[in-house]
């Protein structure tokens, strides 16, 4: 007998109940939901628990007819589900940047560290183009915005998945994925240094390995 059998048989049963007793109100309702209730623990004691786990356990995001927050997961699942990026020179760009300075994060690591990148480009405190925000001060050695640009280290890509996986995070993000997660910032240190600015600039997030801060808008003065 199905749980959905078993569950008509008792309610048919428990109206038979009520048509022929004489008992209150109170007692006709207690008496149909015993019926109801028992009957559906005797159907569902049948259920094999492998069944059971299956039928009450929601499927993956990307399996349902919802949109998770900001259309991304931020997981591996939904990262290998995306299709292989490629792009531009900006696309190289930020790929090469979330490669060098966040390949090791988890993958909302590594959109937070784009997001700071884009903000920039946003900012009229930096240039305008991914590239160029990346490659500001390159050229003077430790002097430049993003360390591995000026570090004299050759800038060697060695690992192809994680340089799949940085592709479609910088696809995404320039695509027009939505910035929410560092609220707005323009700065991150790992947390294995301190630099000066950090105790200048309010903090607006904590990510993996990195702080995250958002640099204050200047403001014209008399």
């Amino acid at each position: 007998m199905t749980v959905m059998k078993a569950i008509y048989a008792a309610l048919s049963a428990a109206t038979i109940c009520v048509v022929s007793s004489s008992a209150t109100a109170d007692e006709l309702l207690a008496s149909r939901l015993g019926a109801i209730l028992g009957q559906e623990r005797e159907a569902l004691s049948v259920v094999p628990d492998s069944r059971m786990n299956t039928l009450t356990s929601l499927p993956p995001v990307q399996d349902r007819d919802i949109v998770a927050r900001s259309g991304i997961v931020y997981d591996r699942d939904f990262l290998a589900a995306q299709p292989a990026a490629d792009g531009g020179a900006n696309w190289q760009c930020l790929s090469e940047a979330l490669y060098f300075e966040a390949r090791g994060e988890t993958v909302r690591g590594m959109f937070a560290v784009g997001e700071v990148i884009l903000n920039r480009v946003d900012s009229n405190a930096y240039p305008d183009t991914l590239c160029a925000v990346i490659n500001q001060g390159t050229g003077r050695r430790y002097a430049c915005q993003f360390t591995y640009t000026c570090d004299g280290k050759p800038e060697t890509i060695g690992e192809p998945r994680s340089w799949e996986r940085v592709g479609k995070v910088a696809r995404i993000l320039i695509d027009g994925a939505p910035r929410v997660l560092t609220g707005g910032a323009t700065h991150y240190h790992t947390k294995s240094v301190n630099p000066s600015w950090a105790q200048r600039y309010p903090r607006t997030a904590e990510i993996g390995y990195h702080y995250f801060y958002r640099q204050p808008v200047r403001t014209a003065s008399n």
